[in-house]
Parts: structure tokens; C-alpha cells; sequence
């Protein structure tokens, strides 16, 4: 792996990701939580996204004049992209146009007709990207490409946002697996083996049957 790419996501594993059991804003429950903020907010995790997700963009040849998404989530990517590249400009959509002042919902960059890519943090249901996929249609840019930075794959948000997406292609920089993965092998190599088995794999989720060093189910017990 890259290293910028191997760096973020040794840092998305440490600052951003957490296990143990979540209410989702869906409703239903999760044993893990991703909060991709704390990285992208971060001085260092900033630097990183943008050199990242700006290689992306370039190794896909979508030449794009622009990179936004929908406020918060996408927020810093946007910013650290166009810091980085020191040529793409920045959007961002509002969840609603504001009701004073020119009232638009698109704020930054504004030419019609541009290139652009839209950018989230986090893509579960996929709801966010698939807003703002909409907007900048909407306002009149062309959407070359549409990335993630972390794909939650069990939500089943991908085909909703493919579907918006098409013809542009829809990519994802990490799953929440990789990041997981991450996340356990950093904790194997910090803390004190466990002696009570868990009720569950810290991988997939499966029964434990082995708590030493970490909860794992059968398939991924240390061999």
C-alpha cells in the first residue's frame, strides 16, 4: 500500500474508530462506531486525506476543476484536497438553501458546466452522498467521479449511490473492514492479552470462541 494510504489509515484506525455497541441515526445498533472527523480535523490527517484522495482523483484521469460534497461531513476532505492540489477549487452543498442573502445552496466554486467531484466521509445508506450528487446536478456541474473516504459495505449504501452516481463511478478509498482490521491489529500489539471470551468476533461479528489476545470466532482464531 501507498504510504500516504497506509498512513491514513494507521491514523483513521487510531483517532476515529471504536468498538463496542452504537445507536446508528437509522435506528438500528452497530458494534463498532467511525467517526472519520477526528482525522480528517486533525493537522497531520488532513495532509494525508487530501494527498490521497488528490491521487485518486489524478490516477483517474477524471479531470476535474472542482471537489465538494454535502456540509459537515465533507467539510475537510473538500478543504484539504484543494490545499493540497493547489489547483482544484472547492464546494459545498447546504442540506437546504439558506433563506437570507442570495439564498443558494451551492457555496464556493459555482461554474456551470465544471468538472467536479463529490466527496463524503463516511457512507452508510449512502442518503448524504446521493444529496449532494443531486444538488451539483442540479446547479448544473458535470459529476466525473463520486468518492468515499470510508464505505460502511454492511449498509447496503452502495447500489443507492452507484444508481445516482452513474455515469460517474462511485469509489471508495477504505472500508469500515479495513479500517476494523487496522484498529484490532493496533490493539493486539498495545494491550495485555484477555482471558474471558467476548461475546463476539472483533472482525465480523461472529460468536468468540477465544478471547487470547483478542475475541475471535473460529474462522479467524489465531492459528
Amino acid at each position: 500500500m501507498h504510504s500516504s494510504r497506509q498512513k491514513l489509515l494507521t491514523t483513521l484506525a487510531h483517532k476515529s474508530f471504536q468498538l463496542g455497541e452504537f445507536k446508528l441515526s437509522s435506528g438500528g445498533t452497530s458494534d463498532y462506531y467511525i467517526d472519520c472527523r477526528t482525522t480528517t480535523l486533525d493537522a497531520k490527517g488532513s495532509r494525508l486525506t487530501g494527498e490521497v484522495f488528490l491521487e485518486e482523483i489524478r490516477n483517474r484521469g477524471w479531470k476535474a476543476q472542482a471537489i465538494g460534497g454535502l456540509t459537515m461531513g465533507a467539510d475537510p476532505i473538500v478543504v484539504a484536497v484543494s490545499v493540497v492540489s493547489g489547483e482544484l477549487n472547492g464546494f459545498l452543498v447546504r442540506k437546504a438553501e439558506k433563506q437570507h442573502g442570495t439564498g443558494q445552496r451551492i457555496e464556493g466554486f459555482r461554474q456551470k458546466g465544471a468538472r467536479v467531484v463529490i466527496v463524503d466521509d463516511v457512507c452508510t445508506t449512502g442518503a448524504s452522498t446521493i444529496q449532494a450528487i443531486e444538488a451539483a446536478r442540479e446547479f448544473g456541474f458535470e459529476v466525473v467521479g463520486v468518492m468515499c473516504l470510508v464505505e460502511r459495505e454492511e449498509a447496503k449504501g452502495r447500489p443507492g449511490v452507484e444508481k445516482a452516481a452513474a455515469p460517474a463511478p462511485f469509489v471508495t478509498i477504505f472500508t469500515a473492514n479495513d479500517v476494523r482490521n487496522e484498529h484490532v491489529a493496533q490493539t493486539d500489539d498495545t494491550e495485555p492479552s484477555l482471558f474471558a471470551v467476548a461475546a463476539s468476533c472483533e472482525i465480523c461479528g461472529r460468536p468468540a470462541v477465544t478471547n487470547n489476545p483478542r475475541s475471535r470466532c473460529e474462522a479467524h482464531k489465531p492459528s
